[in-house]
């Protein structure tokens, strides 16, 4: 059983995760100026998220318009074992966890930006009354 009830939950929590993400900029995040499609599994669901240098990042929850560079697909309990910091993404990669087209190497390179707000996680998710999946 998936740790998310459905799509909208995946959409609050982990979506929630990207805005936030976007929105700090102390994170170099932004310089990646690419579109990144995640495509979840179990329940399925579509966020993507566009960084450009100097704008804010942009979330958007399901079907874009947004043309992806990179598409990260994966199950939503992968992802959210990632934002808890459990998650090696290069092995994933390995292993089939998750899968990507696009620019492995672009990918990779975020991977280590993103450790800083992993803490921020586990807030958002006691924020939105699942503090139980920060034990999960």
């Amino acid at each position: 059983m998936s740790y998310f009830r459905d799509a909208d939950e995946v959409y609050r929590v982990l979506g929630g995760m990207l805005e936030i993400l976007g929105e700090d900029e102390e994170l170099a995040i932004g310089r990646a100026d690419t579109v990144i499609e995640n495509r979840y599994s179990d329940p399925d669901a579509v966020i993507t998220i566009t960084l450009r240098p100097e704008k804010r990042a942009v979330v958007e929850y399901g079907d874009s318009a947004s043309e992806a560079e990179i598409v990260l697909t994966m199950a939503s309990d992968v992802a959210h074992r990632f934002w808890l910091g459990e998650v090696n993404v290069p092995l994933a990669l390995a292993h089939g966890d998750m899968t990507a087209t696009g620019p492995t190497p672009k990918l990779l390179a975020l991977v280590p930006l993103l450790q800083p707000v992993f803490p921020r996680y586990r807030e958002l998710l006691s924020e939105q009354g699942r503090a139980d999946l920060a034990e999960a």
